[in-house]
Formats: C-alpha cells, sequence, structure tokens
C-alpha cells in the first residue's frame, strides 16, 4: 500500500479545536491534507465554533470539515462543496433540539457581530443521524438556511 501524507493533526486551529478534527476520514487511504488557503479558511471557521461552543458550555464535535476532492468523491459530497476549500464543517448533534439549539446561536452571533455565513443547514440522513452543517466564505457569503431531510 503506498504511503499517505500525513499531516499535523494536533496543530491549533483555535483555542478548542484542532486540524485534526477536520480532516479525520474512515478512508485513511485518501489523501486529505488541506491548503495554507483551506487551513485559512478552518480558522475563520473557529471564530465561529468557539462562540457555538462557549454559548453550549461543552465542547462540540465535528463529523466532517476539510474534503480533498478525492475524499469528497469517495463520500459522495456535492462537487462544489465548501467542504473542499475548508469553508465548511458538519456538527454532530444529539438530536433536533440540539441542531436547533445550534442554529439560534450562529444566526444570533451572526447578528450581533455584524457577520455573514454561506450555508446553515440542519440535515437528516435515511438512518436517522441529524447534524448541521455551517458554512462561512471568505467573501460572497449567500446566508442560506435550509433544513433537509434524507440526504446521502
Amino acid at each position: 500500500m503506498e504511503q499517505i501524507v500525513q499531516l499535523n493533526s494536533k496543530a491549533n486551529l483555535s483555542e478548542h479545536f484542532v486540524l485534526g478534527e477536520f480532516t479525520r476520514s474512515k478512508y485513511p487511504e485518501v489523501y486529505n491534507v488541506p491548503s495554507h488557503e483551506a487551513i485559512a479558511n478552518m480558522k475563520r471557521l473557529c471564530v465561529w465554533l468557539e462562540v457555538l461552543r462557549n454559548k453550549v458550555g461543552h465542547p462540540i464535535v465535528i463529523n466532517s470539515g476539510y474534503r480533498s476532492p478525492q475524499l469528497n468523491r469517495k463520500v459522495g459530497g456535492a462537487p462544489t462543496s465548501n467542504h473542499l476549500t475548508g469553508c465548511a464543517v458538519d456538527i454532530r448533534t444529539s438530536g433536533f433540539e440540539q441542531a436547533i439549539e445550534y442554529t439560534a446561536i450562529l444566526i444570533a452571533y451572526a447578528t450581533e457581530s455584524n457577520q455573514e455565513f454561506d450555508e446553515l443547514l440542519i440535515e437528516k440522513n435515511r438512518y436517522g443521524a441529524i447534524w448541521v452543517h455551517f458554512a462561512v466564505r471568505p467573501k460572497e457569503n449567500r446566508h442560506k438556511i435550509l433544513f433537509i431531510v434524507s440526504i446521502r
């Protein structure tokens, strides 16, 4: 098997979030090393995640963050996914109530700080897993808020 390039998974993106949380995958054979630009985008996202973590009063868990084009194809991600640029994160929740709480906190922060976000989605797959997909781009944010059921 070919050696896959590893990265410093313990490198801090912010006080409570490390690079490894954003790049881990159940497919270790797939190259998933972000560019410097993607790392800068993840750091921008972490500003919001730190606010969320502080407001809920406990750690939050990242299901998915940065995805290389190869990993994005493997997991069936959209070809234009914000995950490809490190601008998106999927946040694990224990159900709809927690997803709504997280969403409300992120919307309130956007209003209070007068900052834009690109996507804020509550998603549910066919197996019943529920998560919050959140994305912040460096520019041209669409402020898209949706509830999506039965994806992937």
